[in-house]
Order: structure tokens, then sequence, then C-alpha cells
């Protein structure tokens, strides 16, 4: 178990907290591409604790701003979208993308006011169908070439789950929790025969494994099940926030100490090796629980008929931010402990001024083994 003050070391993201800065040195997904439209060209989100708002002006250049206008505090929500930047509905100050402030309209003409506002400002990009946002430090490094994302012999999808009413941690460490599968997701998981098909409701299919084993790789933590018969499958948790399963990979994005974003990209190899015109699909699902707008025990996880119900039920009833002074870790919670001592390492890098895994700064960086083509074998062979 934890203390109170290492539970907060690990899951506060906001600005200046231990965790937050160490998340703030990677890109984060935000919004979807197609949710900016001439129509509608701003957007506000939520992030790391931060309020803040996309937009793409006139001239097409993609921007992230603060959400509160330098001058008064109105949203930027409500700015007009003009060739140079957003202008504030309230009194026109027109910041570009990089926060600058280029008008102060009811200014004097010789007014230089304008030169000494800064607008909070942060770089986005656009990439496999999603906004992408770096928080922290410049220069930014690079978004990962995770082969899920970077290979184009095949097409992409991204599905935009409900978000998640809790901190980010709990999804992150049932990543590295390999006999919840069997347990909570027993139904569905016996489907190639490989685990104990003596079920029942206490023991799951956990008396077919015999081994959970985890390695700390490179890219995070590699998860292996390996079953009495002496088959195994591995897929890895890439760190610090996304597991990479089945052909896609589940990124947990900090919303704020209490709500997390989830977004699950997947890629599907072309029958014949021909590359994708970089179409991509967007599914959203959900909700999976009534009332939607609601948290436990006031709301009812009535749609358990999929994995990822059973998993946000798992996640969300640990509560707002997991109770771990009070845990009792057992032997199969060897990945949790794993991620934490990791996770707890590369804060501590950070505060010494050095990069955290997983941050690329070479653009020409090849395309990053994630373990895929096992998961592809597997996902053709199930299908």
């Amino acid at each position: 178990m934890l203390t109170q003050e290492e539970n907060d070391f690990l899951t506060r993201v906001g600005p200046g907290t231990p965790c937050g800065e160490l998340l703030r040195r990677y890109w984060m997904p935000c919004a979807l591409i197609s949710d900016l439209t001439p129509e509608q060209p701003t957007k506000f989100v939520r992030l790391l604790g931060e309020d803040l708002v996309i937009f793409r002006d006139k001239s097409g250049r993609l921007g992230m701003l603060a959400d509160h206008c330098s001058h008064r505090g109105a949203s930027l929500l409500y700015g007009r979208v003009e060739e140079r930047g957003i202008a504030c509905a309230y009194h026109g100050w027109l910041y570009d993308t990089e926060g600058y402030c280029l008008e102060t309209p009811a200014e004097p003409a010789d007014s230089k006011l304008h030169l000494t506002v800064r607008q909070r400002a942060y770089p986005v990009r656009e990439y496999v169908g999603l906004i992408w946002a770096y928080l922290g430090p410049r220069p930014a490094p690079e978004i990962p070439p995770y082969d899920v994302w970077a290979r184009r012999d095949g097409t992409h999808k991204v599905i935009v789950q409900p978000d998640l009413d809790c901190n980010w941690l709990a999804p992150m460490e049932n990543s590295v929790d390999g006999p919840h599968a069997y347990i909570l997701h027993q139904e569905f998981l016996n489907h190639r025969g490989r685990a104990d098909t003596q079920s029942n409701t206490t023991a799951g299919h956990t008396r077919g494994i015999a081994e959970w084993r985890y390695e700390e790789i490179p890219i995070g933590v590699m998860k292996t099940r390996a079953w009495a018969s002496g088959h195994a499958e591995s897929h890895p948790l890439i760190f610090p926030n996304m597991l990479r399963q089945a052909n896609g990979t589940q990124i947990r994005v900090p919303i704020d100490d209490t709500h997390t974003r989830m977004y699950r990209v997947t890629f599907t190899p072309s029958r014949n090796g021909i590359v994708d015109d970089d179409d991509v699909t967007i599914v959203h699902e959900g909700p999976y629980k009534t009332p939607p707008d609601q948290v436990h025990p006031y709301t009812k996880f009535d749609k358990l008929m999929s994995v990822a119900a059973q998993d946000f039920m798992a996640w969300e009833t640990q509560g707002p931010i997991a109770d771990r002074p009070h845990e009792r870790l057992a032997t199969g919670d060897r990945g949790v402990v794993m991620f934490r001592e990791i996770l707890n390492r590369e804060i501590e890098k950070v505060q010494q001024g050095l990069d955290p895994m997983c941050v690329i700064r070479d653009p020409s960086h090849p395309i990053i083994d994630t373990n895929l083509e096992e998961s592809l074998v597997k996902v053709t062979n199930v299908d």
C-alpha cells in the first residue's frame, strides 16, 4: 500500500505537481481533428487540470491557448476566428497561435500595450485522426512513431469512449493487472480454449494460467500470460499512459485529478499492402452507466456486456482517486508494484532535469515495435 503522500505524488496531474510535470513531457491527444470545422472553429479542452481552447484560424493554422483572455478573463471559446488568430469576443484582443497579442482595439493608436501581453499557448499537431497537445517545456519532443500509429499499409480507426470519472492511474494499473482479465472478463476471454474451461464466478479461468510475467522493456512493461499448456501471449503497457492490446492502443489522457479521457487507436493491415490515404474512421462508444453524468453509488453500471464496460465499472468504483493507503496488495499485484516503481523513478528523472523514458527527440526515429505482429495474428485468428 501507499501512504497518502505517495498516492498524491502519483495521481495529482495539475501544473507544478510531480506527476503532472512528468506527464507534460509527452504529447497527449485532446480532441478529434473533425471537432474543428469552419462552422465551429473552436473547442474547449480540459487537459492535465488546465482549461484550454483549441482553434483553427482562417489561414488554416491550429492553435491552443489558455481559455481565459488575459484582459478580463472572458472565455476564448467564444472568440472570433480571423486570418491572424482568434479575437476575444468581449473586447477584441487578438491572439495568434503562439499566444502573442496582435491587437488591443480600444487602446490609443500609438499604444504598445499589446507588446506586453502573452496568452499561454501550447503546441498542437494533427495525427491519426486526433489533435495532440504538448504542455511541457520547449523544445517539444516528437510524437513517438509506435507501429500502431505509424504504419501506413492499412487503415486506422479512433474509438472515442466516454470520459472516465476517476483518476488516470486506475486504468494504467489495470494494464499490468494480469489476474483481473480472467475473472472480471471471464465470459469473454476463454474463446481459444487455452484457459481452464471449468469456470466459476470466483476463480474465473485463472486456473488455466501457469504464470503472469512482467518485464520492464524500453517502452514500458511487457505483460505475458503463460498457460499451463505452454502457450504464451504478450502485450505491453507503453509508458506513461497507454495499453497496447490486440490491434490497438488504449490512450488514457488525464483531464484532471478525477477525470480521464479515453481514446483507442487501432490499425488493420490491408490485404494487399496498399498504403492508405490517411482517412481515419471515427467511432463513438458508450455510455456504460445510467445516469451517465453521475458517479458511484449514484449511477448504475447496467451494461456490463463488454470488456470496456466491465473495466469502467472496476475503475470508477474504486473512487475518484483510489484509496491506496488502505489497499491490501497480493502476489498477483506484481505488475502494479513494478509500474509504480517505474513511475516514481521517471518522475525523479524529470525533477533532475532529464528526459523520462519514451521521450523521442529524433524526427527521423524509425518505427517503434510494440509487439504488434503477434497481436495481429491473434486478432486474425479470433476473427
